[in-house]
Parts: C-alpha cells; sequence; structure tokens
C-alpha cells in the first residue's frame, strides 16, 4: 500500500507570536471553510490582519487581498511582507499619480480632455505583480479597488514572454528584436526597469519583477551562460540554466492584431456616423476618429487609445474586459479588507464610468465602444468569488447575506476591552473639549476629533491652535504621502490632537490615542449611522485609557445602536477577562515608517525620473531648432513604441510648437 504523498505547505508564515483571544477559532473556522464565501467580524485591535495570514498559511493557491484605498493598501502590503518573507508578496494599485478623466458638460458646451501623471514605480510593482502570478503560485497580490479596471489579455502576456535556455541557438540580434518586441528599450546609458544593455557578446537586462538583473553571454549564435547579477555592483550571485523573460508592460500585441483594430474602428466609425442626426456631431465624430486612425497607423499611438481597445481584444459588446483578477488563474482565494466600504465601491464604479461616458458618445466626441473601457460590474466581479473572505469591524447586509459562516473576532490578544462611552451635550463643548484633550496629553497620550466637513476640521483646528494646542488637520485634499506622515509625527508626540473628517475610520493603528471626540453625533448621515460610529469609536481601542465622547444634544437610533454594540462586546471581553485572568494592556508598537516605505520608495523613483527628463530637456533646448527637432521625433516614436502614450504625446506637443516656431520665421 502506498503511502499518501503530504503536499508541502505552499505559505510559510513567520509567527512574531502565537494567536491570542478569539484568533485560534477564528483561524479554524476559517480555515474549515475555505473553499466558500465567509466573513470575519473583527472588533478593532483584535488582529484581522495576523489571523487572515494564519488561514493563508493553511491554503496552497494564489492569494488577492483588496482594500479600499492606496493608504490601505501599502500598510497591508508591509505587514504581510514582514509574515511571508519566504514568499512573493505584490503591491497593486492605480498608477496614477494625477488623473483626470476625459469628459464633456453638454450644458456648458466644455469639453474636459483627459490629463495624467504615470508614476513609473507603481507601473513597474504592477508587472512585478502580473509576472509574479504566472511565475510561481506561492504569490499573495495586495491591491486597491482599482485592479477592476481593463488590463492586457493574461493569455497574450503569457505567450509572448520570452523563454531562455543555455545552448539555446538565437543571435545577439535577434534576442534584441525580441526584446523590443515586448516592450523593453534599449539605454545602455540610464539603467531603470524595463530597459537592457548591450556590452561586445553580452546582454544585460533589467527586469521590472526581478531584484537582480540578468546577465546573457553569448558565444557566436548560442547563449553560454546567464548569471544574476547585482544592479549597483554588477557581482555575480549565481547562474542558471533557463529562465523566462515576461514582457515589460502589461499591454503587448501583435502588427497582426493593430491592423484587424484598425479595419475594425474603421468599420464602426461608419456605423456610429448614421446613428448620429446632428451634423455637427457627425463630423466632430468622423474628425477625431480619422485623426486617431491615421496616428496609430503612423506611430502606433493616439490620445485616448484606451477607448479603442475593445478592438484590439476583439471583445463583443458587453464582453468583460480583462483586469488583474485574469491573471489569478481558476483557484485562488480572494481577501476583501474593509468590506463594508470596499463593496459599494465596487458596486458603483462602473456605473459611475458608462455615466461619464455618455455624453461624450451622445454628442459625437467617441465611438460607441469607448463604453467597453471599463471597470468590470460588479456581476462580473462576483463570478471569481469561489472562495472569498469578507473582512470588516461593520460588515454590510451584502456580506452577512452571501457568506456561508460569519466568524466573530470579539476577543483581543492584548484583553483590551471596547473603550467607555460618555455623552456630552453642545453647550459649552468645546471649552469641555479643549480641557479633556489637554488632560490627555498631560497622561502622554493623543487625541483624534471628528468633524462632518472639511472646513469646520479647518476652523477647529486653527481654535485649538490659537488655545496653544499642538494641533493639525487631516482631509481628503491631502495627498496620501501626506496624511500618512501627519499620523505618524502624531505617534511621535509632534501634535497632541489630530482633526478629521472620514478618514478617521478605517484601517488607522494609532496605540497612543486615548481619547476620540465625535461631534455632532446626533446627525444622521453617511458619516453618523451606526457603522461609522463603530468604527470611529475603534479608533480608541488599543489603549487601556481610552474613552469616547459623543457630542449630542439627544441620542439617535444609530447612536443607540452602536451604544448597545459596543456594550455588549465590552462584555464579552470584560467576561473572558475574568475568566482567564488577564490584565488588559496597551498596544506597543514602535514608531516606524513602515506603511510610508513603499511611498518613499515610490516617490524617490519619480524624483529621479524627473530630474533625467529635466536634463535631457535641457540638452535638447540647447541645440539648433533644426537638431531639437530630430531629437524630440526620435524620442516620441520611441515613447509610442514602449507604449507610454502620456509622454509620446508630450513629446508630439513640444515637435508641433517647435515647427510652429519655424513657420513663423
Amino acid at each position: 500500500m502506498k503511502k499518501e504523498q503530504i503536499q508541502q505547505p505552499l505559505f510559510k508564515i513567520h509567527n512574531p507570536f502565537l494567536p491570542a483571544g478569539s484568533q485560534p477559532e477564528a483561524i479554524d473556522s476559517l480555515s474549515a471553510a475555505r473553499p466558500g464565501k465567509s466573513t470575519l467580524l473583527g472588533v478593532t485591535g483584535s488582529g484581522k490582519t495576523f489571523t487572515i495570514a494564519n488561514v493563508i498559511a493553511r491554503q496552497n493557491k494564489p492569494v488577492l487581498i483588496l482594500a479600499p484605498n492606496k493608504t490601505l493598501a501599502a500598510q497591508l502590503y508591509e505587514e504581510f511582507s514582514r509574515f511571508f518573507p519566504e514568499n512573493k508578496v505584490c503591491y497593486f494599485v492605480s498608477y496614477y499619480d494625477y488623473y483626470q478623466p476625459e469628459s464633456y458638460l453638454p450644458a456648458q458646451d466644455i469639453y474636459i480632455p483627459k490629463e495624467t501623471k504615470v508614476n513609473s514605480e507603481i507601473e513597474r510593482l504592477r508587472v512585478e505583480a502580473t509576472a509574479s502570478l504566472i511565475n510561481r503560485r506561492d504569490t499573495i497580490v495586495i491591491a486597491s479597488v482599482s485592479c477592476i479596471y481593463s488590463l492586457g489579455n493574461p493569455a497574450d502576456y503569457k505567450n509572448l514572454a520570452l523563454s531562455l535556455v543555455v545552448g539555446q541557438e538565437i543571435s545577439r540580434q535577434e534576442l534584441i528584436k525580441r526584446l523590443i518586441f515586448i516592450q523593453y528599450k534599449r539605454n545602455d546609458v540610464e539603467k531603470d526597469a524595463g530597459t537592457f544593455q548591450v556590452i561586445g557578446s553580452t546582454i544585460e537586462v533589467i527586469l521590472p519583477y526581478q531584484k537582480d538583473k540578468l546577465r546573457i553571454e553569448f558565444f557566436g549564435d548560442t547563449i553560454e551562460r546567464m548569471q544574476w547579477v547585482t544592479r549597483h555592483n554588477n557581482t555575480a550571485v549565481y547562474e542558471i540554466d533557463n529562465t523566462i523573460v515576461f514582457p515589460a508592460k502589461h499591454f503587448v500585441t501583435t502588427q497582426e492584431t493593430k491592423d484587424s483594430a484598425l479595419v475594425s474602428i474603421r468599420k464602426e466609425l461608419g456605423r456610429s456616423v448614421d446613428l448620429l442626426q446632428n451634423p455637427l456631431y457627425k463630423e466632430r465624430l468622423v474628425s477625431r476618429v480619422t485623426h486617431d486612425l491615421e496616428m496609430l497607423n503612423e506611430i502606433g499611438y493616439c490620445s485616448g487609445i484606451e477607448n479603442y481597445t475593445a478592438h484590439f481584444d476583439k471583445r463583443q459588446p458587453g464582453q468583460p474586459p480583462f483586469s488583474l483578477l485574469d491573471f489569478f488563474g481558476d483557484d485562488f482565494l480572494i481577501i476583501i479588507d474593509e468590506s463594508h466600504i470596499a463593496i459599494p465601491q465596487l458596486r458603483g464604479m462602473h456605473a459611475g464610468d458608462k455615466a461619464r461616458k455618455k455624453s461624450l458618445i451622445e454628442y459625437g466626441f467617441r465611438l460607441q465602444t469607448a463604453y467597453e473601457n471599463r471597470p468590470l460590474k460588479f456581476e462580473e466581479i462576483e463570478r471569481f468569488f469561489n472562495d472569498v473572505i469578507f473582512v470588516s469591524a461593520t460588515p454590510g447586509a451584502y456580506e452577512l447575506q452571501n457568506s456561508e459562516i460569519l466568524v466573530e473576532q470579539i476577543i483581543r490578544p492584548t484583553g483590551l476591552v471596547d473603550p467607555e462611552l460618555e455623552i456630552h451635550g453642545r453647550v459649552g463643548q468645546i471649552d469641555y473639549l479643549i480641557e479633556q484633550i489637554k488632560q490627555t496629553t498631560a497622561k502622554g497620550y493623543r487625541t483624534l476629533v471628528t468633524v462632518l466637513t472639511k472646513k469646520l476640521a479647518e476652523q477647529m483646528a486653527r481654535h485649538f491652535e490659537e488655545q496653544q494646542l499642538k494641533v493639525c488637520y487631516l482631509h481628503s485634499d491631502l495627498k496620501t504621502p501626506a496624511r500618512t506622515q501627519l499620523l505618524n509625527q502624531l505617534r511621535l508626540g509632534e501634535f497632541d490632537c489630530l482633526v478629521g473628517v472620514n478618514l478617521l475610520r478605517e484601517g488607522l493603528d494609532l496605540p497612543e490615542v486615548a481619547l476620540v471626540a465625535i461631534m455632532d453625533a446626533d446627525v444622521e448621515s453617511f458619516l453618523r449611522d451606526q457603522r461609522s460610529l463603530i468604527q470611529t469609536i475603534g479608533r480608541a481601542a488599543r489603549n487601556t485609557d481610552s474613552r469616547v465622547i459623543l457630542f449630542a444634544d439627544k441620542v439617535t437610533r444609530s447612536m443607540q445602536e452602536a451604544i448597545d454594540e459596543t456594550a455588549r462586546r465590552r462584555a464579552l471581553q470584560q467576561a473572558y477577562n475574568a475568566e482567564h485572568g488577564i490584565t488588559p494592556v496597551t498596544v506597543k508598537r514602535d514608531v516606524t515608517k513602515s506603511i510610508v516605505n513603499i511611498q518613499d520608495a515610490i516617490a524617490k523613483a519619480s524624483a529621479r525620473k524627473r530630474s533625467k527628463q529635466r536634463e535631457q530637456e535641457a540638452e535638447i533646448t540647447a541645440l539648433p531648432t533644426a537638431q531639437q527637432i530630430k531629437k524630440i521625433e526620435t524620442a516620441m516614436h520611441e515613447a509610442a513604441r514602449a507604449q507610454d502614450f502620456e509622454t509620446a504625446i508630450q513629446l508630439r506637443n513640444q515637435l508641433l510648437a517647435l515647427q510652429a516656431k519655424i513657420n513663423k520665421k
């Protein structure tokens, strides 16, 4: 009788501590329910991330962790990188530093062109994620909800990957040609991700998804040797017999596909013109699409090329576009963090995108197939929910109705209980709050104050500052790195109090906070419903001295529900502590920049790129006008071939400006 083969675990978790509190039961229950649909209702500070990490360690399939925004995604990326240092943990969020979508306002007759600024470092991390998914199963991808937007065909991406073997007969020139075809750029000076250098009979490729660079040595028309070498010191790490070079970009296509797309676009233009009644709209559409076709034919790109993706993908109307989810294959685990926020976002993204494009299509700015460049519809996302865990302290109706099991994680490993709640009227509220902030600061702790509007946040912060409080405000107008920096300054004691709006609810890990003040708690609204109140109260759940003040003149239904649920959890926690002889302990965590490490790296990479661009622009400007035109034209075609359309468009505008300058002379 043969012994049953035991499958080796795919993921190896590095446990900094053993599961405690409600975690052991939660881990067992969630692991036993795989595959299936489950909800983890974990109170703030109960270690939901640690629980999920232990569940992942018991699975043998790739994992997608969805977060509602980039800040939470970065925090999760850092945490899971520490839990799984021997496995592949990737980061996949929108690569736009700035994005203004194309739109048309009929009432004002205003057309707003698309404006974008792509972050090259985030783009590299996105390529790393998809390459890892194809190349290895022990991959965890931390992504924001933007991952449901259109992406390249995973089959094309995989099929166009370049397989290399020592002893393979291929000329150096042929390999160069193939690298360029899959979007690598030859650059013997600037050694950025997605470039390669040629030194005699050696080619060195800097892969976007690999820490070390690939050195390929030729003897005649044969690959004689391959090595991984360090990028900066050129020191050989180890030799390899074979490897696969994946494309440097997600969108790769063949000349045949491009030619077919051009024919298809022309046919749709003919049909669309017949549907428009207004002669102005007809002329506008013909002029725009004809210009786009000329650009696509001549240099391979046009402004707004994404609106023609259905023609390149050969998709029928209504057929879902490819997205990151298609790169995972048929069997993978999905974790949706802060699901009460993420699920509504996933539901609404397609409708918002379609509403914006409706005017563009009806008024002759775009073809009907512009609708097909879109995020997935929610029902299209649901088809991937074969094995999913919804994670939230306040799960929504969708999660509760669609889950086969609900796992509660109420008891914290630290023994901390939910904070005491106090209701205070509006009369004299500011003076009372200032006094409570000062008392909290005297104990060495911090305060969070949440208000309903950005204006109120700024006004209250100014007033507190006049009262000699060290205060800052935080709301959505501040960019992600600035928000994260303020939170670190709060933890370090550079500020005693932070005033904010909705951003104070989810994903903030601030053990130094002992007081949370909720202004206008009795104003029934999205920011003051039961779920929002419970989330805000949870900001004070990492400190033994924590408490929450709700400023209100009456107790609303939402307030009462939040008060009752907090009391229920508090009673369970206190009973558990009494039974097991546990004394609650304030969470101790070093103030590091862990959750901003990735933003720092991205910012530095972007700064380097901008510096190089300025240097190149200065060099070109110093040349005679004719030589400037030649240099810019060459750079424009190179950017177009690499599908770096934003750069190509900028260069084209520079080229047109110079040509116009010459014509005036």
